[in-house]
C-alpha cells in the first residue's frame, strides 16, 4: 500500500457563518507521492495558502482530513517533525543576525548543528550576509534564509509557499537548481506553491491547479501541456484565414500569425481549406503550449460560482 507524502480527503474549509460564509476549500482531494517536486498552482484566492495552513495544522478544516506520511496531522503532531516549511514569507528577529536566528530556531526545535547551519547558509547563497542583522535584509535575503530555516531539521517533506518572492532573475534560476537538488541529490519531497509559472514548468514533476477551492487539473506537466495541441499558421490575408478556420477550430491572431487549437494531423485539412479560398500559406507548424497559457485556459473556463476562496 502506497504511503503518500501528502494526502487530503474531501478537505473543506469555510470561514464565517450563515449568509457570510466563505468557502475556501471545497472537498479537496490530493495524493502526492514521495521523491518529486510537486507544483500547487492557482490564481489569488484559489485556496493554496489555506491548504498549506491546514497541512501544517495551523488552522483546522471544517470537514475532511489531511495526512502527512499517512498520519492525520490534527491527531499525530509528531509527524510535523518530518516537515520543513516556508509559508507566507520568512520572519526573523530583526536585532539578531541571520545566523543567530537560525541557531535560535534550531535550538528551539532541538536539532542544533552548527555545521549544518553553516552548510545551509552557503547553499542558499547567504554566506557573505549571514552575520548581518536580519532587520536590514531585503525580501529576497529573507526568503533565502527562510528556506535555510525550513531545512534545519533535515525534513523529508519541504513545503515552500512562493519561495522566489523578492529574488532577481539570477536568484530565481539559482533557487530552481537548489529545489531540484533537494529531490535528486537529497531524496526529499518538495511541495511548491508559486505564481511563477515559467519556473514551475521547469522544476516540477507534477502539478495540481486549484481554482475556487477545488482541483481543476492534475498530472504530469508534460501530459497536461499535451492536452491542447496548437498549430502556428503564417498565412495571408490573415483576417480572411481567421474567418475560414474559426468555423472549425478555435483561432487567435498573435504577432501577425494565427494560432489554432488543432492537432498536427489537422494540418493538411487546414492547408486545403485555406488554399481553396485563395489564401497563401507560408508556414504551418506545431506550437508547444506553455504552462502559463494552459493555466490561464483552465482557470478562465471555470464557471462562476458563489464561493470565494483565499
Amino acid at each position: 500500500m502506497t504511503t503518500f507524502a501528502i494526502e487530503t480527503q474531501s478537505l473543506t474549509k469555510q470561514f464565517g457563518r450563515k449568509k457570510k460564509t466563505v468557502v475556501a476549500l471545497n472537498k479537496l482531494d490530493l495524493q502526492i507521492e514521495t521523491g518529486q517536486v510537486y507544483g500547487f498552482l492557482g490564481p489569488n484566492g484559489a485556496g493554496k495558502t489555506t491548504t498549506i495552513r491546514i497541512l501544517l495544522d495551523l488552522i483546522r478544516p471544517t470537514s475532511g482530513e489531511a495526512r502527512l506520511f499517512g498520519q492525520p496531522t490534527r491527531r499525530v503532531h509528531e509527524v510535523l517533525r518530518r516537515v520543513g516549511a516556508l509559508v507566507e514569507g520568512a520572519t526573523f528577529y530583526p536585532y539578531l543576525t541571520g545566523r543567530k536566528n537560525l541557531e535560535v530556531l534550531a535550538r528551539t526545535g532541538d536539532y542544533f548543528d552548527a555545521g549544518r547551519i553553516d552548510r545551509l547558509i552557503h547553499q542558499v547563497g547567504m554566506a557573505d550576509r549571514a552575520d548581518r542583522r536580519a532587520g536590514g535584509y531585503s525580501t529576497g535575503m529573507k526568503q533565502r534564509m527562510g528556506i535555510a530555516a525550513a531545512l534545519l531539521g533535515d525534513p523529508e517533506l519541504v513545503i515552500l509557499d512562493e519561495p522566489t518572492n523578492g529574488l532577481d532573475p539570477a536568484g530565481i534560476q539559482e533557487m530552481r537548481r537548489f529545489i531540484s537538488a533537494l529531490v535528486t541529490e537529497q531524496g526529499k519531497t518538495v511541495f511548491l506553491s508559486s505564481h511563477m509559472l515559467g519556473e514551475v514548468e521547469q522544476v516540477c514533476d507534477r502539478v495540481a491547479i486549484i481554482n475556487k477551492g477545488h482541483i481543476v487539473r492534475e498530472g504530469k506537466v508534460s501530459d497536461l501541456l499535451a492536452e491542447r495541441p496548437r498549430l502556428h499558421i503564417d498565412a495571408t490575408p490573415i483576417d480572411k484565414a481567421s474567418a475560414v478556420l474559426s468555423d472549425h477550430w478555435r483561432v487567435a491572431v498573435t504577432d501577425g500569425a494565427l494560432l489554432a487549437d488543432a492537432a498536427r494531423a489537422d494540418a493538411p485539412v487546414i492547408v486545403r481549406k485555406l488554399v481553396e479560398q485563395d489564401i497563401q500559406v507560408f508556414e504551418i507548424s506545431p506550437q508547444r503550449q506553455s504552462l502559463e497559457s494552459f493555466f490561464l485556459s483552465v482557470t478562465q473556463e471555470e464557471p462562476d460560482g458563489e464561493s470565494v476562496s483565499r
